[in-house]
């Protein structure tokens, strides 16, 4: 396969994935700040401010899709007030011209709608909790991407994805042109991936530094978790030597689609898994032999071996 990647890093990015994650609750189960950020992050809110970020919530999920787009074609200097003044400074059919290579469907309407609606609550967001946590969380963002930007030089493309994503495998059929990868704090420990027009965006999850060296890693606890039960153990057999799909394993385990999404979540978040990308709608899954391999380093680490 062959294709361009590029590692990008911006606190817009973090902007709109925090903002996102708040406003829509998507994947928040299986989110490291889980429930109690939101509810922590809730009481900052008048009830009335509260309500407009509700009021997002029910905007068309798609709309991210344009934003990140409109992140990614943001002049690279620009910091987060910058980004958000250009929004909506900019004419219209002109955003519309820089979103159509990635998403051809968008029209003037459409940018309207996002700058309308997104814009004034993104300021409000930044000002009242992302600026907050920015100074923390950025600088390990840079660092990460900078990191990769190193291994962008010494690996190739596909294995570098995986490296990132702790098991991301992209299939040829994908036929790409580009991959775009951004690290992300507020996504961890999940990979999020965009289908653009021959471009795919993926945002990857970084740990942040563990405080207390004498309590388990979470990467240890993730590990531990996702082996506890003995279902989860014989599917790690199961799709061991050949990559299976969700239908397939519903008819050769005889389980339900929520319990083995919620077991492949679990397995996927600990890095056990690698994850077939075979087309936008379709994946497979197999072992990913580093993640047995890390179990081993974590615990002896841990017990001091």
């Amino acid at each position: 396969m062959t294709y361009e990647v590029k590692v990008d890093v911006s606190p817009v990015y973090e902007l709109l994935s925090s903002f996102m994650v708040y406003t829509t609750r998507k994947w928040v189960d299986n989110l490291d700040i889980g429930l109690e950020w939101i509810e922590e992050t809730h009481a900052r809110f008048t009830p009335e401010l509260d309500k407009s970020f509700e009021e997002a919530s029910a905007l068309p999920f798609s709309d991210y899709d344009i934003l990140y787009a409109l992140a990614i074609e943001r002049n690279p200097a620009d910091d987060i007030h910058e980004f958000l003044n250009n929004l909506t400074e900019t004419a219209v059919e002109i955003l519309c011209r820089k979103v159509n290579p990635y998403v051809p469907a968008a029209n003037n309407e459409d940018l309207e709608r996002v700058v309308h609606s997104y814009v004034p609550l993104l300021r409000i967001w930044n000002d009242s909790y992302f600026n907050e946590v920015r100074a923390q969380f950025l600088p390990l963002l840079e660092e990460d991407a900078s990191e990769k930007n190193v291994l962008l030089h010494k690996m190739d493309a596909d294995a570098l994805i995986e490296y990132a994503t702790c098991g991301l495998i992209l299939e040829p059929a994908l036929e790409l042109e580009k991959v775009i990868i951004i690290p992300s704090v507020h996504m961890r420990p999940i990979n999020t991936y965009c289908f653009y027009h021959n471009t795919l965006l993926i945002q990857y999850p970084i740990d942040i530094p563990e405080i207390d060296e004498d309590e388990p890693s979470t990467c240890l606890i993730r590990l531990t978790r996702a082996l506890s039960k003995p279902d989860r153990l014989r599917l790690l057999r199961y799709v061991a030597n050949d990559p299976k799909s969700l239908q397939q394993m519903m008819v050769d385990l005889n389980q339900t689609r929520d319990k083995l999404m919620h077991d492949l979540m679990l397995l996927r978040v600990a890095g056990l898994l690698r994850i077939h990308l075979v087309d936008q709608d379709t994946e497979k899954f197999t072992i990913r032999p580093d993640g047995v391999s890390e179990l081993q380093i974590f615990l002896e680490s841990y017990i001091r071996l």
